[in-house]
């Protein structure tokens, strides 16, 4: 389930190799630099930048799975994995299962019932995490990362990519876990190197994070507003609190005009603070006020089913 992952190869884990004598002879579209008056070089590899300069060596800007499969359309697994390490350690001629990671997304497409939108609309709050709705996919800013949802086949139509024909046609959503900073600790390890990617251990460790993140999103309901299941005066205080949130268009919307509120000054940032508690309260209500969402459902089940198999 790897995707992009860019990694660094030092001098000092290849014994002294010269990478600008070295590696250029096996890139593409090679070209020579000067940067603070040292000499690199960039090339090209089955669609992954390449950067060298006599001290180290980068990969990046490139789908491991890409550079495998030939798209990111196809789950790359922990077999798969270790094949793309291999081959990129025959081609270059050099130990890449030594190098660090210095990002690595996790990622996965799901082909689906409803358009991808309307999964995204009931992807809520995330503790700790900045949500951010944009015109291309829903984001959720994590300190070291991001998570990622969006329509892989209108992303891969902007991009003017082929579209393999299991999913052209279909609804395709997009998961992905980007780590970008920190991944060590993150894992709590020393360093992330390319030959830890398919360790059996580190694998599923990395996959059941993808799952629990996803599960730490706080879904939003359907509201369905049932007068019969109320007993109480706060229950009817909540079901109050519903309405109103349906009526603005659910809970997200709802949110958001609060806190613009605070930022115009009409609330303190204790009575802002209140009124989110107080919707967020109410919309997670499951004693009949509110059902879950049908295609929730649908996402909850494929994502579990996505970490089953560790292959």
């Amino acid at each position: 389930m790897y995707d992009t992952v860019f990694l660094r190869l030092t001098q000092a884990e290849v014994n002294g190799v010269d990478f600008l004598e070295e590696v250029p002879c096996f890139l593409e579209d090679v070209g020579e630099h000067i940067y603070s008056g040292f000499p690199f070089i960039t090339g090209n590899l089955n669609g992954l930048k390449v950067t060298a300069n006599r001290y180290q060596l980068k990969v990046k800007d490139g789908s491991l799975c890409k550079y495998l499969l030939g798209d990111n359309f196809q789950t790359m697994g922990r077999g798969d994995t270790q094949r793309a390490i291999e081959k990129l350690s025959d081609t270059l001629h050099l130990p890449m299962g030594k190098a660090v990671v210095t990002r690595m997304d996790i990622a996965q497409n799901f082909i689906v019932k409803h358009p991808p939108q309307v999964y995204l609309n009931h992807l809520g709050a995330l503790r700790y995490a900045n949500r951010l709705q944009e015109p291309s996919g829903l984001y959720y800013s994590l300190n070291g990362g991001r998570l990622c949802f969006y329509d892989k086949n209108k992303e891969q139509k902007s991009k003017r990519e082929e579209i393999p024909d299991l999913y052209n046609g279909r609804n395709v959503l997009r998961y992905e876990r980007r780590y970008t900073q920190r991944i060590a600790a993150k894992f709590g390890v020393a360093e992330v190197t390319g030959a830890m990617l398919y360790d059996e251990a580190f694998y599923i460790e990395a996959l059941n994070r993808w799952k629990a993140d996803y599960q730490a999103i706080q879904k939003i309901n359907d509201i369905t507003l049932n007068f019969q299941a109320m007993k109480t005066k706060q229950e009817l205080y909540k079901m109050g609190i519903l309405s109103l949130t349906e009526q603005a268009g659910g809970q997200v919307e709802m949110i958001n005009q609060i806190n613009e509120a605070q930022q115009r000054g009409e609330l303190t940032k204790k009575q802002a603070y209140d009124l989110r508690v107080a919707v967020n309260e109410a919309c997670q209500l499951k004693e009949g006020l509110t059902a879950p969402n049908e295609a929730i459902q649908e996402l909850d089940k494929k994502v579990a089913e996505a970490v089953r198999f560790y292959r």
